[in-house]
């Protein structure tokens, strides 16, 4: 039996359309100026939908139809004689111009069951599609989620103006195999491109095909993201391999994808994360089309299911763990891509941090390990092992080689050697024909994530090199207990340290077993992070932005740091 429609969320999602749509039907001839072609496209779906929708303020209005046009004839211009868009840093990009088209299509839809009002919208949005059909059905990717959004595209190309050759096109990229691993993670390991791309073309195509399977994958990946999603509203990207792995994604573009699979499922679990997604509000201006294009969006959701605390999850393709309770959820990480493939590089998870801490407004957002050995780069493990519940250890071996002379039979007289990488610089050295005294360093880190915090034990063993480790804390609290060294930063030595934001904290203390002492707040040159050569011969880097606490000194070293969070009122 159909659940009743919830007409709130509908609403929601009308107002959300508006405050694009309305602006723009205000002056429904003025050129647009600026804008890319995604834009547009998606600019006219929201005035179409908002056009469609009794909930909008534009229902029937003829200004929407003269803003939908006028945005047309920008975009038919966009779009070059081979039917991709111009404009972004890809050129004529199969892809990029897919997401245009995916958009135009939806709109066509749209229009085409609206009448004779929307008549000659309907004729632009079809010669666009149809301009575009024969590059998108020949053209390639660079990325594994271009796959699904280019076969989104002609799939929903022929569900309006059926060529089996379009379908014959999707079948060849979906026969290579959704990249999704048994533990519901895309090879990306992204959430913007999981939420933005990957799972919606699979939904679209697995309701075009008739393939439950291609739905499965993507219940699969939102089963997975329900174990990354934060306190803070959020989900976790530390061990993602595209842009996002630097910054916090937002629960709310899933919505769609959990609101759907939980009222077809009956889920409680997706349910309850689909009402998170939608805590802050709707803004998604998209979301009123998709309502209209997918009506079983408008149903009310089916009771959501409590979270159960305490919860652990250990993702072991992305080395990736998390504990949360009541007072905190700590998030371990050791599955860098930086010590397989010795460089940083689009495309691998290269972010240092191993070790996140939540504890209501109180976080520390990055704990970061440098090392200044051979200028190599901060601590990223090599090898991750889950020693026993909640408790992991991180290894990582690094090695640089100093280079003897030539052999004799490798030695040229006009001295023009190969120039060669040997994984930490390059120079034309012949580096392979040489005899190498190979110095190795290696780090371990043990982790024991706690119902109130973490337990960090660091071995550096090797040969005697400075060492910082930082702790970046979310800005708006107070530091307490550590010395400040300037421009956001302080030093922790023997006594303890505690970070409060609201009525929440983390307390920090370090205890050295073997080796030197800590190094006091006059040491600037060891407390500091080093991103290593990677990022600086380019002058660039990946450090973070906060209140950061530095504690460091030389190795060898051992030390032990004790995370304890408090929180007034924990979670329920």
């Amino acid at each position: 039996m159909p659940t009743a429609l919830d007409h709130a969320f509908v609403r929601s999602a009308a107002r959300a359309a508006d405050r694009t749509a309305v602006p723009l039907a205000a002056v429904p001839d003025e050129e647009p100026a600026g804008v890319t072609h995604r834009v547009l496209a998606r600019r006219v779906k929201t005035l179409v939908a908002a056009y469609r929708s009794p909930d909008s303020a534009l229902h029937g209005s003829g200004q929407a139809v003269a803003a939908a046009l006028t945005h047309l004839r920008a975009l038919r211009a966009a779009q070059t004689g081979t039917g991709l868009f111009a404009g972004g840093d890809n050129v004529q990009s199969p892809p990029d111009s897919a997401f245009t088209v995916n958009d135009v299509c939806d709109a066509y839809v749209l229009a085409a069951a609206a009448g004779p009002e929307l008549r000659e919208v309907a004729a632009a949005l079809a010669e666009i599609a149809c301009a575009a059909s024969e590059s998108l059905l020949t053209g390639g990717v660079h990325t594994p989620n271009h796959r699904w959004e280019l076969s989104a595209a002609l799939a929903r190309v022929h569900r309006s103006f059926p060529d089996d050759r379009l379908l014959d096109r999707v079948g060849q990229w979906l026969a290579e195999g959704v990249d999704i691993d048994a533990e519901g993670l895309y090879s990306e390991r992204s959430a913007v491109y999981a939420s933005h791309v990957s799972n919606p073309s699979l939904l679209l195509l697995a309701d075009v095909l008739g393939r439950a399977d291609l739905r499965d994958a993507v219940e699969r990946n939102l089963t997975a993201t329900l174990d990354l999603i934060r306190p803070d509203g959020t989900v976790e990207t530390l061990h993602s391999r595209r842009q996002d792995q630097k910054h916090p994604f937002p629960l709310a573009p899933y919505l769609a994808h959990y609101r759907l699979l939980a009222i077809r499922t009956g889920r409680g679990d997706l349910s309850r994360a689909a009402h998170l997604a939608a805590a802050d509000g709707i803004d998604d201006a998209n979301l009123l089309a998709e309502t209209l294009l997918t009506p079983d969006l408008c149903r009310e959701l089916p009771t959501p299911e409590p979270e159960l605390l305490p919860r652990d999850r250990y993702f072991t393709t992305a080395r990736l763990a998390s504990h949360a309770s009541a007072t905190a959820l700590g998030v371990v990480y050791g599955g860098s891509d930086v010590p397989e493939h010795r460089r940083i590089r689009s495309g691998l998870a290269c972010n240092p941090t191993f070790l996140r801490l939540f504890a209501g407004e109180a976080v520390l957002d990055a704990v970061r390990l440098s090392r200044g050995f051979f200028d190599l780069g901060p601590f990223r493990a090599a090898d991750t092992q889950r020693l026993a519940d909640n408790r992991y250890r991180l290894t990582e071996t690094q090695s640089a080689a100093y280079y003897q002379p030539l052999p004799a039979d490798r030695r040229r007289d006009d001295a023009a050697y190969r120039l060669e990488d040997e994984g930490r610089f390059s120079a034309a050295l012949s580096f392979a024909d040489r005899p190498r005294d190979e110095v190795s360093q290696t780090t371990r880190v043990d982790v024991e994530l706690r119902d109130d915090g973490a337990d960090l034990r660091i071995d550096i063993s090797g040969p005697q090199v400075p060492w910082s480790l930082e702790l970046t804390f979310r800005a708006g609290g107070v530091v307490d207990g550590a010395a400040p060294i300037g421009d956001t930063r302080w030093c922790l030595t023997a006594a303890p340290m505690t970070y409060r934001a609201g009525d929440d904290e983390i307390r920090v203390e370090a205890t050295v077993e073997a080796g030197k002492p800590l190094a006091g707040p006059d040491r600037g040159d060891v407390l500091r992070y080093d991103p290593g050569q990677d990022h600086t011969v380019v002058g660039g880097t990946d450090a973070t932005a906060g209140n950061r606490v530095y504690l460091g000194g030389h190795g060898p070293q051992t030390l032990t740091v004790a995370l304890r969070t408090r929180r007034t009122a924990p979670a329920s």
